[in-house]
């Protein structure tokens, strides 16, 4: 298994996604700005995280991302897997041709199993735990506004100013004029 960058950002927006569930689909263009990730490169990888079914998608107004699978059935090693177009329980072996390299690939392969094991060991729902307990909160999302409202109604504007220069003249005659 690769440990990348891309794993690391697919990790993070997967907790973003999953701290923010219950105000509905998370855009990926909200993620993108709360942690300066491109957001084609985004889009890159939740492609593939929708192909494995880690998330769903939602189109349209208010559309976005929600997690495909409960938190606490998603571990790191999914995430990672999925992005890196490795099945989860794939061991990456490296070819070796020499026998220096046949001496520690023994080393190498033990390794892999046990950052992988490890992998398999954290879910999604325990990170977000994590987030939580050092005091994370989501801000709110309020509702767009959108579709078809009702005009408002203007209120006439009612003056007691004249209206012309013929009433302003009239206006500044003595009353019983």
């Amino acid at each position: 298994m690769r440990l990348s960058t891309k794993g690391r950002f697919a990790v993070t927006a997967m907790i973003d996604v999953a701290l923010r569930e219950k105000s509905g689909p998370v855009p990926l263009s909200e993620i993108a700005v709360r942690h300066q990730i491109s957001l084609s490169y985004l889009e890159q990888m939740f492609s593939k995280l929708r192909q494995h079914g880690l998330v769903e998608s939602t189109r349209g107004p208010g559309g976005g991302y929600a997690l495909g699978h409960r938190a606490d059935s998603i571990t790191v090693a999914d995430i990672i897997g999925a992005v890196e177009g490795e099945a989860p329980s794939e061991v990456a072996t490296m070819a070796t041709h020499d026998s220096a390299q046949d001496m520690t690939q023994a080393l190498w392969d033990a390794l892999n199993s046990k950052v992988e094991e490890y992998m398999q060991s954290i879910t999604l729902r325990s990170l977000v735990l994590q987030q939580l307990a050092k005091g994370f909160k989501a801000e709110e999302k309020q509702p767009a506004k959108r579709g078809v409202f009702k005009k408002p109604r203007l209120e006439p504007v009612r003056t007691t100013a004249p209206n012309s220069v013929f009433a302003f003249g009239q206006s500044l005659l003595p009353k019983g004029s």
